[in-house]
Order: structure tokens, then C-alpha cells, then sequence
């Protein structure tokens, strides 16, 4: 087991919280599971994100729980979505970026060839885990627009769940720092009710920090439930 978490208090849930608790129920007949970013950058030792975050997707066991809340959602039939991450041609254009948005533009990270192409997009970075496919590509989950940056603000996620009749959101996916916490932040600033598996995402580790450790205070303070995957599935099941 690797010393980052287990080490770390902080990844644990504290003894005295400041925080009351939420009351947060899921009810499965308004409810969805969101994945951000199910992608092969992101989740497989061929991505070019995995140097910055495979130790952390390897350490929660991400990638096989993601696989089981997609099928345990689509048992349970409830909405699907995915918010996913491209970047075409003229997104290489913009003039300014935050650092991470720098390196995601300089290692090739979510490019595609075009808007109106699927040109080498099968088993590209961009491309979903073939594991997770048979779930996503089945005619019913909603594949929302891409978001550009880290949040769902520039793409159609909060509509496409609004005429769903959504209300409940259950996040999971990449980043957790990122665009977990983006999506987080906005879908609650939109009127959502939504929860975080903590274990179904993972972040970057790097010198400037810890990104996992920095998700999971945030979560603690703005989330309306902070699950694990099996407390979800379980949930999922009743």
C-alpha cells in the first residue's frame, strides 16, 4: 500500500466533525450517476495523464469501481451521463490557460481531430475504457458535450439531467480536484443535490501538491453526501 494515503490523517473521515451531517437520501426515481472523464488519458498506463495520477487511480481502484456503479446504475435504472473532456483543433489556439491547462495542450491530452470526426479516435486517448462502452454506448446514457476547461458550465450536462427530470447527482470519475470538484461546485450552484464517491475518483499527485488530499476537504465541505462506492451500489440495490 502506498504511504500517501495511509499516512495521511487527513484521507481519513474526521473523529470530531465540524460539519453537520447533510441527511442526503438517494432517491432512485430522480436521481443519476455523472461520470466525468472515463477516458483512456486519464485511467490507463497508456494515457498521458498517468504519470501525474496513475499512482492514485491504482492506489482507490478506480477504474473496476467505475465499472461496477455503471452497472449497478443501469440495474437499477436509473439516468446515466457522462461529461466528457475533447480538444480539437482550434482549442490549441487559446493565447492563455492555467498551468494544467498548458500541459494538457502540450502532451496531446483528449485530442481528437475534429468536432465532425471520429478519425482515430478508437483507442485514442479520448476514447472511453472498452470495459466501460457496452454501458455508455447503449443507446440510453447521455454523452453531454464536452466541458473545455474543468467544469460543465460549457457544455449541456445540466440541461440534458433537467429534462431527464434529474434532481440528484451522484459524481464520479477524473479528476478529483479538477473537474470532480468543478462539476461539484456548479451542479450545486444550479440547484442539484449531489454526492461524491470518494473512491471512484483520483487526482494528480505532483510538487505542488497532493490533488486528492485538496478533493476530499473541499467534498467534505460542499458536497450533500461523501460515499464510498459500495455504500452507493448498495443504495443502488434497494
Amino acid at each position: 500500500m502506498s504511504a500517501h494515503k495511509h499516512d495521511h490523517p487527513h484521507y481519513h473521515e474526521p473523529t470530531q466533525p465540524a460539519m453537520p451531517r447533510t441527511g442526503m437520501v438517494l432517491d432512485l426515481s430522480r436521481a443519476a450517476l455523472v461520470v466525468i472523464d472515463p477516458q483512456i488519458d486519464f485511467l490507463t498506463p497508456q494515457g498521458v495523464a498517468w504519470p501525474l495520477v496513475g499512482e492514485c487511480v491504482t492506489e482507490n481502484g478506480v477504474v473496476g469501481k467505475l465499472e461496477l456503479l455503471f452497472k449497478a446504475a443501469k440495474d437499477a435504472g436509473i439516468v446515466v451521463a457522462i461529461s466528457p473532456h475533447y480538444y480539437y483543433p482550434c482549442d490549441h489556439e487559446w493565447e492563455f490557460g492555467g498551468g494544467l491547462e498548458k500541459l494538457m495542450h502540450q502532451i496531446g491530452m483528449f485530442d481528437r481531430a475534429s468536432p465532425l470526426s471520429l478519425e482515430d479516435f478508437e483507442h485514442s486517448g479520448a476514447d472511453f475504457l472498452p470495459q466501460y462502452k457496452p454501458y455508455i454506448l447503449d443507446g440510453k446514457t447521455i454523452i453531454a458535450s464536452p466541458h473545455k476547461v474543468y467544469g460543465p458550465e460549457t457544455n449541456d450536462l445540466a440541461l440534458q439531467l433537467r429534462k431527464r427530470g434529474v434532481s440528484q447527482v451522484i459524481l464520479a470519475g477524473m479528476a478529483a480536484n479538477l473537474c470532480v470538484e468543478s462539476h461539484l461546485r456548479e451542479l450545486v450552484e444550479q440547484g442539484f443535490e449531489v454526492a461524491v464517491v470518494r473512491d471512484a475518483t483520483a487526482a494528480p499527485r505532483a510538487p505542488e501538491g497532493d490533488g486528492y488530499l485538496a478533493a476530499l476537504i473541499n467534498f467534505r465541505f460542499i458536497a450533500g453526501g461523501v460515499w464510498t462506492a459500495s455504500e452507493v451500489i448498495g443504495m443502488l440495490k434497494k
